[in-house]
Formats: structure tokens, C-alpha cells, sequence
């Protein structure tokens, strides 16, 4: 599980990146870049990181799912995910 602070942090950049969406698209369409600049780094959506949903694991992130690979996994075998089962041929 990842730690408590890096999940704060970038659930706080999601809602920096809702809040200014409106206001960079405009900028960026105005081609106003000096204006863009003065808006908060985190703000931007590049700087957002897929995370898993319930852990926080950064790595082996499925997006289809919204979870890492290690609970899609244990997720699948326990028949928690409907239309999902092991394979076998």
C-alpha cells in the first residue's frame, strides 16, 4: 500500500487539474502562455500520475479497471469482477 501523504497528493492534484481545466483550455485556445505560466504547476494534467484505486500502487496500473494488476488478480480468481476468468487451453 502506498503511503497516506503520495495518495493526498495526488488526489489534491486531481482537484487542482478539475478546477483549472476551464481556464487552461481558454488560455491555450487565446494562445495567452504568459498567463498560462502564472497558474499552478500541479494544476496541469500532465503531471498526474494513474494510481490505483484502492491500494495507491503506481505501477502496473490496468485502466480499463481503475486498479493495479496484484488486486486484478486476486480481484478475477475470487469472482469479484463480473465477465472476468481465468484462462486455460
Amino acid at each position: 500500500m502506498a503511503k497516506k501523504s503520495i495518495i493526498a497528493r495526488e488526489r489534491k492534484r486531481e482537484k487542482l487539474v478539475a478546477q483549472y481545466a476551464e481556464r487552461r483550455a481558454a488560455l491555450k485556445a487565446a494562445g495567452d502562455y504568459a498567463a498560462l505560466d502564472l497558474l499552478p504547476k500541479n494544476s496541469s494534467p500532465v503531471r498526474l500520475h494513474h494510481r490505483c484505486q484502492i491500494t495507491g500502487r503506481p505501477k502496473g496500473y490496468m485502466r480499463h479497471f481503475g486498479i493495479c494488476r496484484v488486486l486484478f488478480r486476486d480481484m478475477a480468481l475470487d469472482g469479484k469482477i463480473p465477465g472476468v476468468k481465468k484462462a486455460s487451453w
